[in-house]
This record gives C-alpha cells, structure tokens and sequence, in this order.
C-alpha cells in the first residue's frame, strides 16, 4: 500500500476547510470591509463549490490510492472518477458516495465549467450566474463534501 493517501486525505481536508473559510468570507460584508478592506463586499459561493469538489477529487484519489490503484494525468479526473466508480459496481464503496460525487461533479461543471473536455482536464472558471445566487449550491455543494470526506475517512481506517 502506497503511504501517500494521506498527503491526498490531507489535502482534501485542506480543500473543505477553504471552502467553509470562503463561505463565511463571502457571508460577511464585516469581515470584507473591516478585515480585507473591500470596498464593495463580493460573494465568492463558485469557490466554495469548487473547492468542495476538490475535497472529494482528493478524497477519492486517497482511497483509490490505499486500494493500490493510483491515477494520473493525462484525465487525471475522469480516471479517478471511473475507478472509483468501478469500487461502488463492485460493492466495495456504498452507491450513495459516487452519487455524492457524480452531483457535486455536474454542479462544478455546470455552475463553473471547471472541467471542460480537453487533454489537460484544466479549470476553467466561467460565471453562468451572478455569484450571489449561488449561495443554496454552494451550502449543499460543502455539506457533501463533508459527508464525502467523513465516508472516505471511515472506509480508510481514519476514523
């Protein structure tokens, strides 16, 4: 087994901690003014969904690297995807976490076109609504992050 999972569970923890932080940033015009001297307080929730997706992409590639399986670029995301997904056809990690990833998958590449198909899998920020109507996703896009990452935290003998 290949130790380096935890540098990923880690990293993942990194991702979903950001993701609170830029959530309670993006909810506090006090903290904007006072704090960062923004003069005109902004919403950053397309953040928050992107780092929560990273917190499960992290999370996944943890598992999928104590399992013995590692995967890397070129599609580096796909590839994690579809053998994480082989994991659930197998049994071997419960439906409802790739359910987890397959939405919070679509809504980063629906709410910010992260991952437009090309070789590279680069992100690609671009705003299809205005920042501050994406608050409802951005809370639920954490909320499952968190609940990813728990999950994969349990299955890893983490927890």
């Amino acid at each position: 087994m290949d130790l380096n999972y935890k540098l990923y569970l880690e990293r993942a923890n990194n991702e979903i901690k950001l993701a609170d932080i830029i959530l309670i940033l993006s909810n506090s015009k006090d903290i904007q003014i006072n704090i960062f001297k923004i003069d005109e307080p902004e919403t950053y929730y397309n953040s928050v969904i992107s780092h929560s997706y990273y917190c499960i992409f992290y999370s996944a590639k943890a598992y999928l690297l104590k399992k013995g399986i590692k995967t890397k670029a070129p599609e580096e995301h796909r590839k994690t995807y579809e053998e994480f997904k082989k994991l659930v056809e197998r049994g071997i990690v419960d439906e409802e976490l790739l359910k987890i990833y397959d939405y919070i998958l679509v809504k980063a590449e629906t709410l910010l076109g992260i991952f437009k198909t090309e070789k590279k899998k680069r992100g690609i920020f671009t705003y299809r609504k205005l920042p501050q109507t994406n608050l409802e996703p951005a809370m639920g896009s954490l909320e499952n992050a968190k609940t990813f990452f728990k999950h994969i935290r349990k299955l890893s003998g983490e927890i």
